[in-house]
């Protein structure tokens, strides 16, 4: 079987999420679109400023990529995807290993050209051949043959690759010919085949103007769009509030009250992809005792802290698989749910009395944030019943450095975050498969599993058919809930505020996504 490899990537892990360069918090936010300026989007993080897709890896650059550029498929109003270039679903042959797409004969690029097979083909392969930190997201095709102009065959080798129809086939597609001229200047200055052109890229902001000739069914219903960022929540709801900006993305919690009952302010949020979670030493040490941890889950209730924390942000979980991936799947949640262990003290202090150390005091890790208010209420909880923890804050990079070790003396617990796509293969291989475990991977629990644990998630990820996969990871899902290696906590809901002149907008589920201009359930505009 093959065994393909999973990196950190835009879809990937989460840290703090508050990371943003000192020129974007200095930046001015201003300008709306009320008066004929360029419709102004405010991120809550600065971008890297990559802007070719076979290279950039942070969802807010790509929040200005995915304007500029059509994918083969894209996501519709959840998380499935739909044909955009690809002229309706591929052909599938050879037991799922070979895909054969077909393309739409209208698709150009900015500067005229057809998008052609070709190019289909670079977008697929480039991002392995160059090595560039997306390679993991495709180096499960083994091959492509270039069939005619409009007919492009991907074949992925022995076996078929799980997650290909629900993430790899919406591929951005990118022109080969003048991308591979010039890769740097067209990393700066990009040309798609998307409803908006590459048009300005400031200090502190990056703007995209409408494409007049867009090839597509839709058109664009504003002209220019302007990204800029501002990390600094209470300035971010300021300028939304004041109307120096058309719409705000990340509604903090305690602003969400004010907002929603503020003249001239509306207020979108959609479920997300992303998974936040604490994960339990299995390495080392007392946690490597499932007793432990269901002690821990036992001594806190997550329920009571989203509430009083970020109810108005946040969607619980109850198990890997976030809620808007589960619309997909239809996993059975509320069992999952119920298996989990319920908030009783007593239960939590007479599980530890009996298989902890009488000095227990677990290391937790974690980031800032809402993240870091958790780690306090359970060291909190755990203190009430006579234990107590240390919770230790860390920036991104120290947190990977301890959490990676596996050892007892760096920690017991972190906290973390993932996101990913509509497979549940993005969730369940990249965290608990044993070829992602230390600091080549992505996760630190170092869990071992049942005997065909390991063995089951990679066979998932090498079929095909979704019903089969399906009936593999129900088994693994339930045993994550029951034996805890890792405990689920929420899924950040991506939010955003808009001033009520800004009519038809809404909160996609996939972050990168936002904001969405062109689709046939939503296409912003302004009164």
């Amino acid at each position: 079987m093959s065994n393909h490899t999973s990196e950190l990537s835009r879809r990937r892990l989460l840290a703090s999420g508050t990371a943003v360069s000192a020129a974007a918090i200095a930046g001015c936010i201003g300008g709306s679109s009320s008066d004929g300026e360029a419709f102004h989007y405010t991120q809550e993080q600065s971008r890297e400023d990559q802007y070719d897709p076979i290279v950039s890896n942070d969802t807010y650059s790509f929040q200005v990529i995915e304007r500029v550029f059509d994918g083969l498929y894209e996501y519709g109003e959840g998380l499935e995807l739909q044909p955009r270039i690809a002229k309706g679903e591929p052909t599938v042959e050879r037991d799922g290993t070979r895909y054969i797409f077909e393309i739409k004969e209208a698709a150009t690029f900015h500067n005229g050209d057809d998008v052609t097979a070709a190019d289909v083909a670079h977008s697929f392969t480039a991002p392995v051949e160059e090595t560039t930190e997306n390679a993991a997201e495709y180096n499960m095709i083994e091959s492509t043959e270039v069939i005619d102009d409009t007919q492009l065959q991907v074949d992925l080798g022995d076996d078929p690759y799980g997650p290909f129809e629900l993430t790899t086939m919406g591929v951005l597609v990118v022109p080969k010919d003048v991308r591979t001229d010039d890769r740097d200047k067209f990393n700066r200055d990009p040309i798609g085949a998307g409803p908006f052109k590459f048009a300005e890229l400031g200090d502190t902001y990056v703007e995209v103007e409408k494409w007049d000739d867009y090839w597509g069914d839709l058109e664009p219903n504003v002209e220019r769009v302007r990204f800029e960022a501002h990390d600094d929540n209470a300035g971010r709801v300021s300028s939304i509030r004041s109307g120096d900006t058309d719409v705000i993305s990340e509604v903090p919690n305690k602003d969400w009250d004010v907002l929603k009952n503020e003249d001239g302010i509306n207020l979108h949020s959609s479920k997300s992809s992303t998974y936040m979670y604490m994960a339990f030493n299995c390495n080392e040490g007392p946690t490597t005792n499932p007793e432990v941890r269901r002690a821990i889950a036992h001594s806190f209730s997550m329920q009571s802290f989203i509430e009083s924390n970020a109810g108005n942000v946040t969607t619980p979980m109850y198990s890997p698989i976030p809620p808007v991936v589960n619309d997909v799947w239809e996993f059975p949640e509320e069992e999952y749910r119920d298996m989990l262990p319920e908030y009783d003290p007593d239960q939590a202090k007479s599980l530890l009395d009996e298989h902890a150390p009488d000095d227990f005091e677990p290391t937790i890790l974690t980031p800032s944030g809402l993240r870091a208010q958790l780690a306090e209420r359970i060291a909190t909880r755990l203190d009430s019943i006579g234990y107590g923890a240390d919770v230790q804050q860390l920036n991104f990079a120290a947190l990977l450095d301890k959490y990676h070790t596996g050892n007892a003396d760096d920690y017991q617990m972190y906290l973390l975050g993932w996101s990913g796509g509509g497979d549940p293969d993005d969730y369940l291989y990249a965290l608990f498969h044993e070829s992602q475990t230390g600091a080549t991977g992505n996760q630190g629990h170092y869990y071992e599993g049942s005997d065909s644990f390991h063995d089951d998630l990679l066979r998932a990820r090498n079929m095909a058919d979704r019903d089969e996969r399906y009936e593999i990871y129900d088994p693994i899902i339930r045993e994550i809930v029951e034996q805890l290696p890792v405990l689920p906590a929420f899924t950040l809901d991506n939010t955003m505020a808009s001033r009520d002149y800004v009519n038809d907008l809404q909160a996609h589920p996939d972050s990168a996504t936002n904001p969405v201009f062109v689709s046939d359930y939503a296409n912003v505009s302004i009164e």
